[in-house]
């Protein structure tokens, strides 16, 4: 349905009538009281801690056609000690004044002769200091600030997107905070530890609708035609977590555990928003018993909006979670099952965090891998129980692998980080705290045991809800409610960066079990002669048939009574942390075996061996063997597997087109027979994971200019057949065909671009128009995303997609045009973009390309990505250089 109000300004005596109304509700719920404990001394910190705010109230007023707002937040301060400055956060913000009164018991201001404030702003470190005609006592204050600000055209703030309807071009507002944005929409302690309840109040046109965290507490008309509305006020959370959406909107509903769901979208596309609605309508209740705490606001709004970021698809705003277009809604012209199947997971993610990240906060951006590493586990937790025919269970290899390639180069970090800088909080959003925070929590889970650990997390909701904390309080629940000490191993997983190696030195057969032998040493990619770390390591191993053995590996050995004779398998189930390096004998008796093996054993074990094997500490001739052993009636998800390390393969042989030609031929040989026997076209009852297979196998295939499959691409796209003009296979099968477009080809899909109207189709289409491999080509898409055609959100996506297969062009394009490239990205995360481009090339002068692009525009804070991305460049060079003759030789044995 339409939404029933549009956003406004509120005054103030209305804003405080809906901030007493949801107090009076928190309390009836037993919630704790709302005031803000001291800021812990050991809980970092960019402010001064001679205040803390007790309550905002922020009134906003968007000017849309002209990019800018006004606004008034009122904050309720208490002040801790003597002093005649404040200072809080403010990012590009003017200051028209700034008053303080005095706060009585009863709530009520008494205004104070010398209450006027003048502002000093810091640009550079983001704060405005008010200084006061005598020093402020400590007690009670309300601090009110009349100012305006930007309204950006990127991801961060408040911010505008554009998109085309029937009717003509229209803009909608959104909000982003996370991290550190909340500066740009009001002045204020912009860090997680203040928690305080936020009442928000916006003013809008009368035909606008307005969306926030709760629901809406009073309308008020105006006669200019505009509307006031007035939102309830929230309960205590943390600055970057609140959110304000306006625009025309449509808004699906219903109801799950006695909480209203919605799904909001531009108006016209509520149907699309059905799948995401039915899902969170499944996955609340079962969040609800997980954690053994309700969701504890009255609705849950999942938000779309059109375009996109180079760094994020959705945002966790305390109920009321935003998320871009293509990750939420369902189009029938374009999504496919796996498209759909992460509409899902996202949701499962960002709901997760409801809980994990709102209700309870990590007190400073160090333990951010508490929100998403958490949320990550949780999400494909969630999925296995709600959707166990996806199998998700088999996609932790793919997160842990993502995780290891950054851990184990020199640029890595630890899961718990130093951070002290806003670059380096945005840049701490990685697969690190991604993907090895849910790996290392899916080990520590089945260490402790699932009922176990599900009391501690229970536990640690019930005690923190609506406060902040540190990971050891994670750890301490958790340990209280195992009975079994975790906290040291944790440590060593969280606290030191890097990846541990276990080393099968020995594996001895008698009397029918298998004694073996482990060794603890540390997997490097770009340090040979590293001293390793130590790691407490939980292994767990298993003979095929057999049952699993346990073992905690410490002090660098262990050793372990397999039961049963027959092939071995470490990490047997894959939920460990670390690599398994195995005796040729042992690989050997692997690859017999293989198609015997569970198919999470044989994902874990082919991401292993073909990782050790480019790191060099085995053949990759012996990793090759593995890939080779893959039957051809394998999971589909192993499959997918298999393709991608064809396909990176491939990759590694850029600039040798007689050698990526046999990678070809053999990758043909072996994935076109599974591609034939499940087809182009979906089969009626066949299992959700082979519509993902067959975009894998035609990505893949296509990719690497195999010409049946672009042969059919191409085929199905001119005759504007069915599967190609819409539907699951569109996405791919136009992705292979633009890919190998000519000349005339690529402005045909220009014209395309340039005409469609549907905005999950126009961004798509624009971002293929840089996945050409023709260097030209490529260069007028870099010359393209500096236009405004493609859309403010849209042309970072462009010079995203020329990187992929021209990094050095890319690179050099961005570098040249570096104030127009940064304009076209999220302003916490322009650090990150540029360097990344580059980090593709296997060209040694790309090295120093990247480090005088630092040098000269990178703080040392701040040069993680330019780091990252250098090491990434070594790292292939060395590849190329000493791993491909073994490949070589092996390839030639499979000619014919």
């Amino acid at each position: 349905m339409r939404l029933a109000s549009a956003a406004s300004l509120v005054a103030l005596s209305v804003s405080l009538a809906a901030c007493a109304g949801t107090a009076t509700r928190l309390a009836t719920t037993g919630t704790p009281p709302t005031t803000i404990p001291a800021a812990a001394a050991d809980v970092p910190t960019q402010l001064p801690r001679n205040a803390r705010p007790l309550a905002y109230r922020i009134s906003v007023t968007p000017d849309a056609p002209n990019l800018r707002f006004s606004g008034i937040t009122a904050i309720d301060v208490d002040v801790l000690e003597a002093t005649d400055t404040l200072t809080v956060n403010a990012a590009d913000l003017e200051f028209r004044s700034v008053r303080i009164e005095t706060l009585g018991a009863d709530g009520r201001v008494s205004p104070r002769a010398d209450g006027t404030g003048r502002v000093a702003v810091d640009a550079e470190r983001q704060t405005a200091t008010i200084r006061f005609g005598a020093p402020l006592q400590p007690g009670r204050y309300r601090l009110t600030f009349d100012y305006s600000g930007k309204i950006y055209s990127q991801a961060a703030g408040l911010f505008a997107l554009d998109y085309a309807s029937g009717s003509g071009s229209k803009r909608a507002l959104f909000t982003q905070f996370e991290a550190p944005d909340a500066r740009r929409f009001f002045p204020g302690w912009d860090e997680p530890q203040y928690r305080t309840p936020y009442t928000l109040a916006v003013t809008a046109p009368a035909d606008q609708d307005v969306i926030s965290n709760m629901p809406q507490a009073g309308v008020e008309t105006r006669p200019d035609g505009t509307r006031t509305v007035t939102f309830q006020a929230t309960p205590p959370m943390s600055s970057y977590l609140l959110f304000m959406g306006v625009g025309e909107f449509d808004r699906i509903t219903t109801t799950a555990a006695n909480t209203e769901i919605g799904v909001v979208s531009k108006r016209g596309d509520g149907e699309k928003g059905r799948w995401a609605l039915e899902s969170s309508a499944r996955l609340l209740p079962w969040y609800n018993q997980y954690f053994g705490t309700p969701y504890p606001l009255p609705k849950l709004d999942n938000v779309a909006g059109p375009g996109s970021s180079q760094f994020f698809g959705a945002m966790e705003n305390w109920g009321a979670i935003f998320s871009f277009e293509s990750v939420l809604l369902v189009d029938p012209a374009i999504t496919s099952e796996s498209a759909r199947q992460r509409i899902f997971e996202v949701a499962a993610h960002e709901m997760a965090h409801q809980w994990f990240g709102d209700l309870v906060t990590m007190a400073w951006w160090d333990d951010l891998w508490l929100n998403e590493g958490f949320a990550s586990w949780m999400a494909t937790k969630a999925t296995a129980a709600l959707h166990p025919e996806w199998e998700p269970e088999l996609g932790i290899v793919s997160g842990r692998e993502s995780a290891i390639g950054l851990d184990s180069v020199a640029t890595t970090h630890p899961v718990v980080q130093r951070l002290t800088t806003v670059e380096q909080i945005s840049q701490a959003f990685d697969s690190i705290t991604y993907s090895k925070g849910e790996a290392v929590i899916t080990m520590l889970e089945d260490y402790v045991g699932e009922d176990a650990w599900r009391r501690g997390v229970q536990d640690y909701v019930r005690t923190h809800k609506l406060g902040n904390t540190r990971t050891d309080d994670l750890w301490a629940r958790i340990e209280s409610a195992a009975g079994k000490p975790i906290t040291a191993i944790a440590h060593d997983f969280t606290l030191q960066p890097g990846v541990p190696l276990i080393r099968v030195d020995e594996a001895v057969c008698s009397g029918g079990s298998t004694r073996i032998s482990l060794r603890q040493a540390e997997f490097t990619r770009d340090r040979p002669d590293k001293a390793p770390l130590g790691w407490r390591v939980p292994v767990i191993a298993a003979t095929l048939g057999g049952k699993p053995a346990r073992a905690l590996v410490e002090g660098g050995r262990a050793s372990v009574q397999v039961p049963g004779c027959g092939t071995l398998v470490v990490n047997s189930g894959q939920t460990g942390y670390y690599r398994t390096l195995y005796t040729p004998a042992m690989l050997d008796r692997i690859a017999a075996s293989f198609a015997q093996l569970k198919p999470v054993d044989q994902i874990g074990l082919l991401a292993d061996q073909w990782g050790l094997g480019l790191a060099g500490y085995q053949s990759a001739a012996e990793a090759l063997d593995l890939v080779d052993a893959v039957p051809a009636n394998a999971n589909p998800q192993v499959y997918g597997r298999l393709a991608g390390i064809l396909e990176q393969l491939h990759g590694l042989y850029d600039g040798d087109a007689a050698r990526q030609a046999t990678i070809a031929r053999y990758a043909s040989a072996k994935l076109s027979p599974m591609l034939a026997r499940i087809g182009w076209n979906a089969k009626p009852g066949e299992a959700p994971t082979i519509p993902v297979l067959r975009s894998e196998l035609i990505s893949t295939l296509g990719g690497m200019g195999d010409p049946a499959v672009v042969g059919e691409a191409s085929r199905l796209y001119a005759t504007n057949d069915p599967i190609a003009a819409a539907g699951p296979m569109r996405t791919t099968i136009l992705a292979v065909v633009a890919r190998n477009l000519d000349a005339a080809g690529w402005d045909r899909l220009r014209g395309q671009a340039r005409a469609e109207t549907n905005p999950l189709v126009k961004a798509q289409l624009y971002r293929l128009l840089g996945s050409n491999r023709d260097p030209a080509l490529a260069q007028r898409a870099l010359a393209l995303a500096l236009t405004d055609e493609p859309g403010a959100t849209t042309s970072a996506g462009i010079i995203s997609a020329v990187s992929g297969e021209h990094p050095d062009l890319a690179f050099d394009f961005a570098i040249a045009n570096r104030a127009k490239v940064e304009a076209l990205v999220d302003i916490s995360s322009r650090s990150r973009f540029i360097a990344q481009l580059g980090a593709g090339s296997a060209d040694p002068a790309m090295v120093e390309k990247i480090e005088d692009y630092a040098r000269r525009y990178l703080t040392p804070e701040s040069r993680r990505p330019a780091d990252t991305a250098i090491g990434s460049i070594r790292d292939r060079i060395r590849v190329r250089a000493e791993r491909l003759p073994d490949i070589t030789k092996w390839l030639e044995t499979k000619r014919g």
